[in-house]
């Protein structure tokens, strides 16, 4: 019937209140001593043991297994009798079977307590959660054997707490995770585990200073993406000191087909916004410049204002720069068809279920309400509302720069190259990010003491700190551009990571979370 019924004798089988009874009992076989390995057939005793089974046709099974207690005759042995268990069914104090213990240690690892305890009651197999919990935490870890080559990367517990997570880059199994990103635990770890050829870690002076100290003769290597990623920060920081060039990234706006005052402008109309901007500014200020180092609460409380307003107004040098602004019209894809829309206009045809047909016979596949709210502005005798690009966001320009040449699109080209040629720090500082581009892909680091030269005298302050960071890790930064080593594993499982803890609801302790992203990377190897 089973397979892992085959070493034992079954005598009979029957359904009593929806559970399938198995009675059985042992072959009358040898069996080895389980302390000096000798082998025994003289029975001291028979006894029951009661173990639970895989369910069979949605029933559970319960197995009630005659199992005999041995003598063992050899006189140095200290014990004098032993219980037989059953290979592939029985293991010592279970109260089941092989196969089930194993389906229980699966369903914890997968989907550990809740999920876990849900999954087996489908099967059949009633577990609380706490149950499931307690055979995951039970389940022994694999050997952890030296690596060759390490990855080493911290990843976020909780807010403001961080984690330790190590790999084995070359099997890209985890090995083990703690809780901080202390140099004395790395080094002690390094240390217990002596062999370490090759250490692939970010910038971090602390996991430097630990790997320094625990696995001194090991190769360290500053991973690439970490360098890049850091670069690109920089790159942010220097558009968003240059936030007034980003204007010149906006194409000129065309020259208007209608008479300026046909629409009044936002920023110069007198409007009750404006007005109440106007007199909160001056309100606030009036409190904070007769009493310069009062609380935000405190003017809170006396003005019945929220106190993010109030640090707003207080912070703001005019009352202009309160207004909420009024952004331009994103593009849509009716744009390419306002000029037609604005023509068949002015030959008189004003239906706009009309205009839609003929537009979506040149190709718009927008809806017929797009057209008739383009179209209100001319009932009124306005003209259409023109697209006029905003300027680009420092994060978006650092995005443009950092992306290769022959990955941008047209419009990007276009919009950099403006400004680029307006802004002659962000194109010095296009070109320093194009030469370490270069080198990265190349996997040669000659040029790299000059590039750092060129960052210090940049006078870009983000530049030359950069430029001292890697001056202070330059051995590793440069095996990090020359080997093939990297960290890209570390990010995979730190991903993972994430992963079973949020599934936990984030209210997993560190030996959980250790225990079940080990077993679980494991389990997965066996189980692709």
């Amino acid at each position: 019937m089973s397979p892992h019924l085959d070493a034992v004798r079954v005598e009979q089988v029957w359904v009593e209140s929806g559970v399938v009874h198995i009675s059985a009992r042992t072959r009358e076989a040898p069996v080895a001593c389980p302390d000096c390995g000798r082998s025994s057939v003289r029975v001291h005793s028979r006894y029951s043991r009661t173990l639970a089974d895989l369910a069979v046709g949605g029933r559970p099974v319960s197995i009630c297994l005659s199992v005999r207690r041995l003598f063992c005759d050899r006189p140095r042995c200290g014990r004098r009798t032993f219980a037989e268990q059953v290979e592939g069914l029985t293991v010592r104090y279970q109260r089941r079977t092989l196969l089930l213990q194993q389906l229980v240690e699966m369903a914890a690892v997968l989907l550990a307590g809740r999920g876990g305890s849900r999954l087996l009651r489908i099967l059949n197999v009633p577990l609380s959660r706490t149950s499931v919990l307690f055979h995951l935490m039970r389940m022994p870890q694999p050997l952890v054997s030296t690596p060759r080559v390490l990855g080493v990367d911290d990843f976020a517990l909780y807010a403001g707490i961080y984690g330790t997570l190590l790999v084995d880059v070359d099997t890209r199994l985890p090995l083990t995770l703690w809780e901080g990103r202390d140099a004395d635990t790395l080094s002690t770890w390094l240390t217990e585990h002596p062999g370490v050829e090759v250490v692939c870690r970010d910038g971090s002076p602390t996991y430097r200073q630990g790997i320094t100290v625990g696995a001194p003769e090991a190769l360290q290597v500053s991973d690439r993406f970490h360098l890049w990623q850091g670069l690109s920060r920089r790159v942010q920081e220097i558009a968003t000191a240059h936030r007034g060039c980003l204007r010149a990234a906006a194409p000129d706006p065309e020259p208007a087909l209608f008479p300026a005052s046909a629409e009044p402008d936002p920023e110069a109309a007198d409007t009750p916004a404006r007005r109440h901007a106007k007199r909160l500014f001056e309100a606030v200020h009036a409190v904070t410049d007769t009493a310069p180092g009062r609380s935000y609460h405190s003017i809170a409380r006396e003005l019945g204002l929220n106190r993010r307003t109030v640090r707003k107004y207080a912070r703001a040098t005019t009352w202009q720069e309160c207004i909420r602004r009024r952004y331009p019209r994103r593009p849509t894809p009716l744009d390419p068809y306002l000029g037609y829309l604005r023509q068949r206009w002015d030959e008189g045809e004003h239906n706009a279920l009309a205009l839609h047909q003929e537009i979506a016979a040149k190709g718009y596949r927008g809806h017929y309400q797009q057209v008739k709210l383009a179209v209100q502005p001319l009932r009124r005798g306005l003209p259409l509302e023109e697209v006029h690009e905003r300027a680009p966001t420092p994060r978006e320009v650092a995005r443009w720069i950092a992306t290769g040449p022959d990955q941008r699109s047209l419009h990007v080209r276009e919009r950099l190259s403006r400004l680029l040629e307006h802004c002659p720090e962000l194109r010095h500082t296009h070109e320093l990010v194009r030469e370490f581009d270069t080198m990265l892909d190349t996997q040669d680091a000659t040029l790299l003491p000059a590039w750092l030269d060129r960052l210090s005298t940049s006078r870009l302050p983000a530049l030359a700190s950069m430029a001292k960071t890697i001056h202070e890790d330059e051995a590793a930064v440069v095996q990090g551009i020359t080997t093939p080593f990297s960290s890209g594993v570390n990010e995979g499982r730190i991903t993972d990571v994430k992963l079973q803890k949020r599934i936990m609801g984030g209210r997993a302790g560190i030996p959980l979370l250790r225990q079940r992203v080990v077993l679980i990377a494991h389990l997965r190897r066996r189980h692709p």
